[in-house]
């Protein structure tokens, strides 16, 4: 760097401004300390090339109009939008179904008939619910299940039901607390078909042959754990009414109406209805339903584990106790009951 050391190696230094002197003082500082981050001089550069003086010159463009094109339309700054609000809507649809093939196990005292067997079922479930999403819910579900089985031991029928339900479930809920609400429950239930059990032309169940009404009053509380994975509903219903409809006379002792058509009842009830998807392909659906009137008893476990094995294929195991003492007393279960199947066939969920 000439200029430093020019000012000061020569007897007659050239001083320029104050910037230039101080910049001058500061470079030849560095040099004396640190002569060892000196790379290149001034003259070494110089010799290597000078930095071309026309790069900073004005570019002149000349420019020919050829033909004049139609001016752009001109755009408004501000476009109207337009806002559409839709009304929510708090209805929600769902339902599943499948067709399945199974292996069947029933006590000889299962009150609707039946034998263990090999045989197939097939069943749908719709759900039609309403949830404001702050006070009010409405939750209806309609169970409808038939099996059918062949045996070669029974020379009396040639196909007898071994699964036969149509149930109605609705409730009406009015939000208490962050769990809670306050319940109306209606439940309805009776089934397809005559039951038959094997080489006996007895019917032993039929169309409202029983048909049960129940209207229960309580509380009801909204189940949701294990991040989402255990879901339903707890009904407690200390204020019920039952209807009890037995259309055929010679099931009158046998469903327990006293010799008439229709049985009418006051108790208390509860019913669970819950879903725990234990595994992402395995999950167990459970059913308690439990009334009493005081003077009779009734309780229902419904357990189906279902293993998901694609999208359209599944197998189920399904187990159910019953208890009612209302029913003739067997000599080997009592009043208990029994019904199991395995199956695998086609599901479909939507």
């Amino acid at each position: 760097y000439h200029s430093g050391a020019n000012k000061v190696l020569s007897l007659n230094p050239e001083t320029g401004d104050e910037v230039t002197d101080a910049i001058d003082e500061m470079m030849m500082g560095l040099y004396m300390r640190r002569p060892d981050l000196v790379r290149n001089t001034e003259t070494q550069l110089q010799e290597t090339g000078s930095v071309r003086t026309d790069v900073n010159q004005e570019v002149h463009q000349h420019v020919e109009l050829v033909e004049q094109g139609p001016s752009l339309p001109t755009e408004e700054e501000v476009a109207p939008v337009g806002i559409v609000v839709t009304k929510p809507n708090f209805w929600t649809f769902k339902g599943d179904g499948f067709l399945q093939f199974l292996q069947n196990y029933v006590t000889g005292n299962w009150y609707k008939g039946g034998e263990s067997n090999y045989s197939a079922v097939g069943s749908v479930t719709l759900e039609l619910n309403y949830n404001d999403k702050d006070k009010y819910t409405f939750e209806n579900k309609l169970e409808m299940k038939l099996g059918f089985q062949t045996s070669r031991s029974d020379t009396v029928h040639k196909f007898k039901t071994n699964n036969d339900l149509l149930r109605l479930t609705s409730k009406l809920g009015i939000q208490a607390s962050n769990k809670w609400y306050y319940s109306l429950q209606l439940l309805a239930y009776t089934q397809f078909a005559k039951g038959f059990k094997s080489n006996d032309s007895f019917v032993y169940s039929d169309f409202f042959s029983p048909f049960d009404l129940n209207v229960g009053l309580g509380m009801e509380y909204k189940v949701n754990a294990m991040d989402g994975r255990l879901t339903g509903t707890l009904n407690f219903l200390p204020l019920a009414y039952n209807l009890r409809y037995v259309g055929r006379s010679t099931l009158f002792d046998k469903f327990g109406t006293k010799g008439r058509h229709t049985l009418h009842e006051f108790g208390a009830q509860f019913t669970g209805d819950l879903q725990w998807k234990i595994l992402d392909q395995v999950t167990w659906k459970s059913r308690l339903y439990a009334y009493t009137s005081y003077s009779r008893a009734l309780i229902e476990w419904e357990n189906q584990f279902e293993l998901k094995v694609t999208k359209y294929i599944s197998a189920n195991l399904f187990l159910y106790p019953r208890f009612d003492d209302a029913a003739t007393r067997d000599d080997d279960h009592g009043y208990w009951q029994f019904q199991e199947y395995s199956s695998i066939g086609l599901s479909y969920t939507f």
